[in-house]
């Protein structure tokens, strides 16, 4: 076969329709790895030629063309957090599976840098943004959404805009039953922050499972923390505190769990003989722990894969904008029957 690439070296479209004799619409068309496979004679003998002459497709050429750039921008609080870092790997798999791939930036949990983070990934080119910092009625989403910025929500949600979360009320749920099937009727509750949908819901889960089993709660045994190790660990002295300790506690995330079963550990309590203790999202750390702790897992890649559907295929293309991956409770040796 003649060698009909370019002066550069390069073989191009062009270069591949001059060797076949099929046209460069034709071509390009037959190439194009988003698009269903053809298994016609024409497309296999452009794939054949293409490979023969090491055709490689230029992806920068092709996303100008379709004012794309392939870039997806994920903006998560930080990085330090586990379950920050579980996601952004899910999403870059999730968006290595639609050829795109994932830039990522971090707020420090600060509202005020959600806008001028935004701005930094749209002026980068980015064809879309995930957003982990939702915040209920900061009115973030609707601005975007003013703006015309393509975006998703992930983990949290504001119950209006495309979302791609767990379903965290049935995980509170699934934890405080847990808990009462044991025996527990005195469960405390770690909250999280009350601006964090996943928090709240996972309060939410957590009356309902207490009302489902008559159990009034204490408004002492409801307590708001962070989402941080500190947090947990104020919260869990809080509670030990009480003249009637709780029996039991249930953490809305994985860190607050361990703050508090240091704060009981220094408070010469045993996990779970005096006090059991329920996480939620499943870090890899917490089953390492020496006393391995029950919690709630999260499908990340299930909520990674829906957040990419609804960004590059549209929520019209499937139907409820709010996607909820159930999670499932994983019953560790930090949980026991109350002495």
């Amino acid at each position: 076969m003649t060698d009909t690439r370019g002066d550069n070296g390069r073989v191009t479209i062009l270069d591949i329709a001059r060797a076949t004799g099929v046209s460069k619409s034709s071509v390009s068309r037959f190439l194009d790895e988003r698009a269903r496979p053809s298994n016609s004679e024409t497309a296999q003998l452009v794939r054949r030629v293409a490979a023969e002459l090491g055709y490689v497709r230029d992806v920068s050429a092709a996303n100008l063309r379709r004012g794309s750039t392939g870039m997806i921008g994920v903006i998560v609080p930080r990085l330090t957090d586990t379950v920050m870092a579980m996601l952004y790997e899910a999403l870059a798999r999730a968006a290595g599976r639609h050829q795109r791939f994932t830039i990522v930036a971090t707020t420090d949990d600060d509202p005020a840098a959600n806008q001028r983070t935004v701005d930094m990934l749209l002026a980068r080119g980015v064809d879309g943004l995930v957003l982990a910092t939702a915040r209920i009625g900061d009115g973030f989403a609707e601005r975007l959404a003013a703006q015309g910025v393509r975006f998703v929500l992930a983990l949290r949600t504001d119950e209006i805009h495309p979302s791609s979360v767990g379903d965290d009320r049935l995980g509170g749920f699934l934890a405080t039953r847990h808990l009462i099937d044991l025996g527990h009727r005195r469960i405390g509750l770690i909250a999280g922050p009350a601006d964090a949908s996943n928090a709240v819901g996972r309060v939410e889960g957590y009356r309902q499972a207490m009302a489902e089993a008559g159990i009034e709660v204490r408004p002492e045994w409801v307590v708001p923390s962070t989402f941080g190790l500190e947090g947990g660990h104020r919260a869990a002295r809080q509670l030990i505190a009480l003249s009637e300790r709780p029996t039991a506690i249930f953490a809305v995330n994985d860190n607050t769990a361990i703050g508090a079963v240091s704060a009981l550990t220094q408070a010469g309590l045993n996990v779970p003989g005096d006090v059991s203790v329920v996480g939620y999202n499943d870090i890899p750390i917490v089953s390492h722990l020496p006393t391995p702790l029950t919690t709630v897992r999260i499908p990340f890649d299930q909520v990674a894969a829906r957040a990419l559907d609804l960004l590059i295929e549209g929520p019209d293309a499937h139907g409820d904008p709010i996607s909820r991956a159930a999670p499932t409770l994983i019953p560790r040796k930090s949980t026991a029957r109350p002495a």
